[in-house]
């Protein structure tokens, strides 16, 4: 089928892209006509002629959004953060809301932070909502998308947990320094960190597409989440590096101000009900194999 996705630049988008061309589907990137990170304006135009031609089926992924880890959350970071993603999702969705051949589905990011520090507690897609900025930003990214949802439009906010790949996001960030031995555990080493594969990611969009049962919150991520202790120590291990340089609190706090407190510092120990109940199976479902398979290859496995 057709495939419109938006952030198909990004690490995420980038590997999706391959893993759904690769399996036989139309590709169609999504581009912005402007350049302005806080009120994006989609080139509707020039895509959504080739989406649904005579009635057949299309789907929307929508991925778009400020990256949240890259500089400190100054007030004008944190406002390109939550309006990169709520103005353009609302913006997405009601467009959408009023085509005449609406999408089958419309996936669109979220993140496990909507949950917010919750120290052991297993969370599933029906746990409240946690406090602080990341989880004002996911209730209101998720709020945004509300409008296709009641024209009809099945809707799947899919909560990512942290996703893993050589090739970009945090894993590419921790590689340097643990490769020359400098990697150590964060803080108390007890926050949850709830992740998954590149190979997953993408494998699970796919997977909610073609499963009709499947909509509103969906946890992204594996049913084995860890702390930082032991993301720390297996990381280690699979790089063949001792891990004895921690950051402490006031360190991270330092060095990265309010960010550390919400992305390095606290955690979620996120449980992924719905996908499971589907039947789908992770495909790196552990924390070893999966680093062992990114680091030696990072090439996603075809369908």
């Amino acid at each position: 089928m057709k495939i419109l996705v938006t952030g198909s630049s990004g690490f995420i988008g980038t590997a999706l892209v391959k893993f759904l061309t690769a399996g036989g589907h139309s590709v169609i990137s999504l581009p912005r006509s402007n350049f302005n990170p806080e009120s994006p304006v989609w080139d509707m135009d020039n895509c959504i002629k080739d989406l649904a031609h005579n009635g057949e089926k299309y789907a929307v992924v929508h991925l778009a959004g400020e990256n949240i880890a890259d500089g400190r959350w100054s007030e004008k970071k944190k406002n390109k953060i939550l309006n990169s993603r709520v103005r353009g999702t609302k913006l997405l969705a009601e467009f959408f809301s009023q085509t005449e051949h609406k999408p089958t589905v419309i996936i669109s990011a979220s993140a496990v932070g909507f949950y917010g520090d919750r120290g052991a507690e297993i969370l599933d897609e029906s746990s409240k909502r946690g406090n602080g900025f990341l989880a004002d930003v996911c209730v209101n990214w998720e709020d945004a998308v509300n409008v296709a949802a009641e024209a009809g439009i099945r809707v799947v906010n899919a909560r990512f947990g942290i996703v893993l790949s050589s090739k970009g996001g945090a894993l590419k960030k921790m590689l340097l320094p643990f490769k020359m031995g400098l990697g150590g555990v964060i803080g108390s080493g007890e926050q949850y960190m709830s992740w998954l594969s590149i190979d997953d990611a993408a494998a699970l969009i796919k997977h909610v597409i073609a499963n009709d049962s499947i909509r509103g919150p969906v946890n992204f991520a594996t049913p084995n989440p860890v702390s930082n202790r032991e993301f720390t120590k297996t990381l280690g291990s699979v790089l063949r590096r001792p891990t004895i340089f921690p950051m402490p609190t006031v360190i991270a706090q330092i060095a990265f101000g309010e960010m550390a407190n919400e992305l390095l510092l606290s955690g979620a120990r996120v449980y992924p009900k719905i996908l499971l109940e589907s039947g789908y199976k992770f495909r790196y479902p552990n924390l070893s194999s999966a680093l062992e398979h990114l680091l030696k290859t990072d090439t996603i496995t075809k369908e």
